[in-house]
């Protein structure tokens, strides 16, 4: 399975935004090393915003562009639509329910075999997950003391689409979320326009 290895704080600067969260990112954060801070054309706003998205979603372009053929064909609108399916990824709701602290984290968990889905053993990343399902962490993982205090600790993970569970170490996916309630940090329908030429 490939993943994106690249220093993470240097991506965060390069595109102009915390991608990852995490309060140092953008300490050294210049001008001169952020595209953000620069002039850009036309062309290099919509590649800057669709390198955002791959970044918050660790998506490499093959995968991506799956994605928006996809969005592309949807009755909704594009760019929304393609937000939704991202965000209903397997390994992004790990993440979103507070199982682990990154996205890289959540993708391992899942690629391990530690997450269930409606109590089956699911260890596709990728694997879009329907409404109304339950994520659980396998009983083994429940007594790991990191993936717990993720748990118990992330609060700033509430998302309204999304019902915890604390006692039970799972999460439901209630409804697909709206475009506002999605936290991230960009304009997607640059990215859609990247690839409607």
């Amino acid at each position: 399975m490939a993943t994106r290895r690249e220093p993470r704080f240097k991506l965060c600067r390069r595109l102009g935004v915390n991608i990852f969260g995490h309060p140092k990112a953008m300490n050294k954060a210049t001008r001169d090393n952020s595209r953000s801070g620069r002039k850009l054309s036309n062309y290099g706003i919509q590649l800057l915003e669709k390198q955002k998205i791959k970044a918050y979603y660790g998506l490499f372009e093959k995968q991506f562009v799956r994605y928006v053929d996809k969005a592309m064909k949807s009755k909704e609108i594009t760019g929304t639509a393609l937000l939704k399916a991202l965000e209903c990824r397997l390994d992004n709701l790990v993440y979103r329910i507070g199982f682990a602290s990154s996205i890289r984290q959540a993708r391992q968990l899942v690629s391990h075999g530690h997450i269930l889905v409606n109590g089956l053993r699911v260890n596709i990343p990728s694997y879009g997950v329907p409404v109304d399902s339950v994520i659980s962490l396998s009983e083994k993982q429940r007594t790991n003391e990191m993936i717990v205090s993720n748990f118990l600790e992330l609060q700033s993970f509430a998302s309204p689409y999304i019902e915890k569970n604390l006692e039970d170490f799972s999460g439901k996916l209630i409804r697909l979320p709206n475009r506002e309630e999605i936290p991230i940090e960009v304009n997607e329908i640059y990215a859609i326009e990247f690839y409607s030429k």
